[in-house]
């Protein structure tokens, strides 16, 4: 496999006298973009016209690319080194992407002039072929450490474990990794081999320190609490920038802890880790300062937040408005009228009970109820976004249910049905996409249990009552075929299901239909299905 050797347009050269100065990079990085090409409000999805004018959107592609180069022509005038960097998951989330699928990611990415990207998870939403348009279509590298592309066809020597860059005069190694299940939460296909994350990345690390690289930066897709565990085993390792848990760091409300977070290292040195939250909503700001022996003496930076303040790239904006012109159409198509919004955030969905887990999993029971089916079960990671209460247009819940999935039916026995929620729990503590939202089900949650015996009192509708579900009964129930393939760890469906019909209508449009059945005074709410201990 090639390496990457790359001398960045960016660098400046160090002085002369520099030779025994302190060497300090800027790092400025994005991850979890998921094609949010426009301004997106508070609820992380497509802004309209109305609260763009009232100045209440964040992000979108050209206020970012208008960031970007401010502080990278700033920095460069200061005589400053800088990167740009993106943790991965640009895929998937918008019009956008159902539309272009990845070809609007090449253009924006390359105007905007990133250094290096890493693959993510929704990189193989469209299989290696989707991942293919984005690795031959960059100015930059696009690595993953931990993937042996050796016999895909589409993949093979398009991209690479890792890359050196040359700035100022230093050479920055740059290695990767990406999640172990993405087999179960994407579709890699079977000829894209995972290794070892942990095994990869001190395999890359060793040999980059051995070419004499002393400045190595991890650029993962693996979510925050790995990225720590990365941190604290892989000796060598001065930073991690990460993407893939939306985790949100800094001096700002909600923030999950300090940006950056500091983990002693396998050597006893502190190492930080960044990531900014997602959406395109902030721009990380990593400031690393090395001495002259290639150790990190100093880290330091904030996220910035890409709101109303910053003015969009004119040409970018214009380009956005081209692109959107074709799809504006249906995303304009009014489909319901809703008194309160509907939370949909992964903090909610993905760890209890949520509006929009309650109302989606209803809208696929709903839609069955006239097959026998009476338990839903939607995991919470497919769920991409909030709506807010007034008017809901098409764009709204296909900003919620982006990924083109369509209803499964089938039967299966009420252990496998317990089965399916001790996997939907098996992950709560890395808030991961499994979490299982339900309908015509009513389940007792325990985090602190051992995998595998975190689910009790788990009860079933018969009539108008809530009895014990049986063990040895069949149940009708109804899914989604993402999920019942497989996905997002769910094999007893893929392996256990009975009669099971993949082919049904598109989960969007279920839930628009759903919607639109309610009436204007619909509003959300909270029943108690799921009980957390």
């Amino acid at each position: 496999m090639k390496r990457w050797l790359l001398v960045s347009a960016a660098a400046v050269a160090l002085s002369s006298g520099a030779a025994q100065a302190d060497y300090t990079l800027h790092v400025l990085h994005i991850n979890d973009f998921h094609s949010r090409i426009e301004p997106i409000n508070a609820y992380d999805s497509t802004c309209d016209a109305e609260t763009e004018a009232k100045g209440e959107c964040f992000g979108g592609v050209a206020r970012l690319a208008s960031k970007i180069r401010e502080l990278r022509d700033e920095l460069k005038a200061e005589g400053q080194n800088v990167i740009v960097l993106d943790a991965g998951d640009q895929y998937q989330g918008s019009l956008f992407y159902t539309t272009y699928k990845g070809k609007d990611t090449v253009e924006f990415m390359n105007a905007i002039g990133f250094d290096a990207m890493a693959v993510g998870n929704h990189e193989f939403d469209d299989g290696p072929a989707g991942l293919e348009i984005l690795a031959e279509g960059t100015k930059f590298p696009v690595i993953s450490g931990n993937l042996d592309l050796s016999q895909s066809p589409e993949l093979k020597d398009k991209v690479d474990d890792m890359l050196t860059l040359e700035i100022g005069g230093e050479k920055i190694g740059i290695v990767s990794a990406l999640a172990m299940d993405t087999p179960e939460t994407a579709s890699p296909g079977d000829k894209v081999i995972f290794m070892d994350d942990m095994d990869s990345l001190k395999a890359d690390v060793q040999e980059l320190t051995d070419q004499g690289v002393n400045k190595i930066i991890a650029l993962t897709h693996t979510g925050f609490k790995r990225d720590q565990e990365f941190a604290a085993e892989v000796a060598g390792i001065d930073a991690v920038i990460g993407g893939h848990s939306h985790t949100l760091l800094g001096q700002v409300e909600g923030a999950e802890g300090p940006y950056p977070t500091m983990v002693k290292g396998a050597d006893g040195a502190e190492v930080p880790v960044a990531t900014a939250y997602a959406y395109g909503k902030y721009l990380g700001h990593l400031v690393l300062t090395w001495d002259d022996n290639g150790k990190l003496i100093k880290a330091e930076g904030q996220p910035v937040l890409l709101d109303n303040s910053v003015v969009p790239d004119e040409k970018l904006a214009a380009r956005v408005k081209e692109m959107a012109a074709p799809i504006e159409q249906l995303k304009q198509k009014h489909v319901a009228e809703i008194k309160a919004p509907i939370d949909g955030s992964r903090e909610s969905c993905r760890v209890r009970e949520c509006e929009m887990g309650n109302v989606v999993a209803d809208a696929m029971l709903a839609r069955v109820k006239d097959q026998g089916i009476t338990i839903a079960i939607q995991n919470g990671g497919g769920l991409r976004a909030s709506i807010p209460a007034g008017a809901v247009t098409m764009g709204d819940v296909l900003s919620v249910l982006p990924f083109q999935n369509t209803l499964s039916t089938f039967q299966l026995k009420g252990s496998d049905v317990v089965a399916a929620l001790e996997n939907g729990a098996s992950q709560i503590e890395e808030a991961a996409g499994r979490f299982a939202q339900v309908s015509g089900l009513k389940y007792t949650l325990d985090p602190s249990a051992p995998v595998g015996s975190r689910i009790s009192n788990v009860l079933v509708r018969e009539g108008s009552d809530w009895v014990p579900i049986n063990p040895e009964a069949v149940y009708g129930v109804v899914s989604q075929n993402y999920m019942r393939a497989g996905g997002d760890g769910y094999k007893v469906f893929a392996d256990n299901a009975m009669n099971a019909y993949d082919f049904g209508p598109d989960l969007a449009d279920v839930l628009a239909e759903y919607l639109a059945r309610q009436g204007p005074d619909f509003a959300p709410r909270l029943d108690g299905r799921i009980t957390v201990k």
